[in-house]
């Protein structure tokens, strides 16, 4: 793929791979040229020797990342596009996260929803801002993440925590999210990038091998959710053709509640 990346900012300094998803006009939500350039970005940033960790942000002041671009969700098979099980390579770009052999901080300094939940879920480090903001909207949209979503949330804030995080769809602050375990540290939101860059140079001073052998170790512990995950995702390919999910979609881009029933 060209360098020349559209959604995507990609840049190397001090030791430390930055990846920047980079559409705030839309809450840095992704589409498919989206993922695409993160999974290249991501396989670049695994063979950047001189870097020992990957910062993973979102443009502007609003947002991680807000999930899945549900105005290119419309077509009427009800996937997103021609690439991967669902329509867009969303199992790739989290195998491609999962699997770097950098350390991943995600630094979050707004909303990380739905999609961007679970990325800022799958980096081995989150740092956030006092004004962030964290929570799952899929049962509201007619969708689901049913591997590292929620299966691997679960592990981190545990099973009751997880399930009301899915079941309920409800927003939380930096700050509860740092008590259930999801957060590693919150600073005032002026402090962010102050805080993330000085948790990357002490990383940056460690052996990277070591590093990546203990990554690994602890990768290894719930790597049973990967085959979860395939399994579930072909699951939704089914949902997402059904009238009850196209329903959520609908809902959404026309600013009104859903009606579920209607269709299950």
């Amino acid at each position: 793929m060209s360098k020349a990346y559209k959604d995507i900012l990609y840049e190397v300094r001090d030791g430390t791979v930055h990846i920047t998803i980079n559409r705030p006009e839309v809450y840095n939500a992704f589409r498919n040229q989206t993922l695409e350039e993160l999974i290249d970005g991501l396989r670049r940033a695994d063979e950047e020797k001189s870097a020992n960790v990957m910062v993973l942000s979102g443009a502007g002041d609003k947002a991680f990342c807000t999930g899945g671009d549900q105005k290119v969700h419309l077509s009427e098979d009800g996937l997103y596009g021609p690439r991967g099980t669902v329509g867009m390579p969303i199992e790739e770009m989290q195998t491609a996260l999962r699997d770097l052999r950098k350390v991943s901080i995600a630094k979050v300094q707004g909303f990380a929803i739905g999609g961007g939940n679970v990325f800022a879920t799958l980096c081995d480090l989150t740092i956030a801002s006092e004004k962030a903001t964290f929570g799952q909207v899929g049962p509201k949209v007619g969708s689901v993440d049913p591997g590292w979503g929620t299966a691997y949330l679960a592990r981190i804030v545990g099973e009751k925590k997880a399930r009301e995080i899915w079941f309920l769809c409800r927003k939380y602050s930096a700050a509860e999210a740092e008590k259930m375990g999801l957060v590693n540290k919150v600073v005032p939101h002026d402090q962010l990038d102050a805080e993330v860059a000085q948790w990357c140079k002490e990383i940056n001073e460690m052996s990277p091998t070591a590093l990546t052998i203990a990554k690994r170790s602890f990768n290894a512990d719930t790597e049973n959710i990967r085959g979860i995950g395939f399994l579930g995702i072909q699951t939704v390919k089914h949902y997402y053709q059904s009238d009850e999910s196209k329903e959520g979609v609908k809902a959404f881009n026309e600013r009104r509640k859903p009606d579920f029933k209607k269709y299950a």
